[in-house]
């Protein structure tokens, strides 16, 4: 009996050593790996750059550091705003590092390229800092999420908004690639559609240090709304040399169509007062938006733009995502994620759809007169809520090869 019972016992411990094996295989190379790419010293750094990277090692951190028992690392690259080194970069560390998962990316042409090399070595994307909506309809792939925010979001909150006011004829000031086509192209149909017309458009190349003859084209349209099609240093620029040539003061408005917290903070209150804008967090709207805002503060001396807020979220969601299925398998990672809502201090009731959209509510805001603010980060007033199915494009009209039609 005694001999029975040691057999028995031998047996239940043999299979409960294999199923924890088989569980602690499912982690390739029994490690997570996380690599971080975006602009982090050039125009768009701001957005994402290296505050991005303390807000993946800081939900890393919260993690503990570990999923399942195996290390969480993360390396960085800088990606210059240029689609080759990105892309390169990727490739590199998918076959050398074996990366399971890539964040941040904010240029939308950098992030369709490092995408495509995703898709085909079967890892994982999180996109939080790019803009083009174009990421989740004719560039989707079924490797990578849109999280944060993205050109038709804009579009329909700022540009819905500014019609609705009897801004009625436009004149884009455009980033001349992906990103800035896309958003251009994203506005003219809301404002088309609200009743209004677009009168003419110009392109800049990105990190454009003059716009001079720009905001003179614009002046010389007539446009009662001058749209930014662009975003970081070259939105600042736009906004400094339109009060230059007092654009504002000779009867036309501006429209920020992407416009952060960090870009009102860098113009001030005076210059940008009264400004519309869509945004997906702000780190004054919330006790849990406050709390976590005033820790990422500490550590960098910054409050965070939407795009670090996204960071920290979408890399928790994909953390638990490992834990809770015990592996890095892409698909199988992401099929957890996609049925796994997302509620936190970013997102209450967030989903990833079919074509890789993480859906959200957006935020109107508009920019506080300097006698309205409080603080040095009291810049915004929330003025309503967009809920997500208004706010991102309906499946309806998507031309994902990975949605369903009819």
């Amino acid at each position: 009996m005694r001999l029975k019972l040691k057999k028995i016992s031998a047996g239940v411990l043999s299979a409960l050593a294999l199923s924890a094996g088989s569980h602690a295989a499912g982690i390739s190379d029994n490690e997570v790996r996380i690599g971080y790419i975006a602009d982090m010293s050039g125009t768009y750094s701001p957005l994402a750059g290296p505050n991005g990277l303390t807000a993946a090692k800081m939900a890393i951190a919260d993690f503990g550091g570990k999923v399942n028992g195996k290390n969480i690392t993360i390396v960085a690259a800088d990606d210059q705003n240029k689609p080759d080194i990105g892309a390169n970069k990727v490739r590199q560390w998918i076959d050398t590092n074996n990366i399971d998962l890539v964040a941040g990316m904010v240029s939308s042409a950098v992030t369709i390229a490092v995408n495509k090399v995703v898709e085909s070595k079967d890892k994982l994307s999180i996109v939080s800092g790019s803009a083009s909506s174009s990421i989740t309809n004719q560039y989707c792939t079924p490797n990578s999420v849109h999280y944060v925010y993205d050109t038709y979001a804009m579009a329909h909150g700022t540009g819905e908004a500014v019609v609705k006011e009897g801004g009625d004829s436009w004149f884009f000031l455009t980033a001349d690639y992906a990103f800035g086509h896309a958003m251009e192209g994203d506005v003219a149909s809301v404002v088309k559609g609200s009743g209004g017309k677009v009168v003419g458009a110009v392109r800049h190349p990105l990190a454009t240090s003059d716009f001079s003859s720009f905001i003179l084209q614009a002046q010389a349209s007539g446009a009662k709304i001058v749209g930014l099609a662009n975003a970081g240093a070259d939105t600042i620029n736009a906004l400094k040399t339109a009060k230059e040539f007092g654009v504002v003061a000779s009867g036309q408005k501006l429209a920020g169509l992407l416009v952060f917290l960090h870009d009102v903070k860098s113009l001030g209150l005076e210059t940008t007062q009264g400004l519309q804008l869509t945004t997906g967090f702000y780190w004054d709207r919330t006790p849990e938006t406050r709390t976590w805002s005033k820790r990422f503060y500490k550590e960098t001396g910054t409050m965070p733009t939407m795009v670090h807020a996204g960071v920290y979220s979408s890399t928790m969601h994909y953390l638990k995502a490992v834990e809770k299925t015990g592996t890095d398998d892409s698909q199988t990672v992401l099929n957890e994620m996609k049925s796994t809502p997302v509620n936190d201090f970013f997102a209450t009731n967030g989903r990833i759809r079919d074509d890789g959209r993480m859906i959200h509510d957006m935020y109107l805001a508009e920019v506080k007169k300097p006698s309205e603010s409080k603080g040095e980060w009291d810049l915004f007033k929330i003025l309503r809520t967009i809920p997500a199915d208004q706010a991102f494009r309906p499946l309806s009209e998507s031309k994902c090869h990975l949605v369903a039609k009819g």
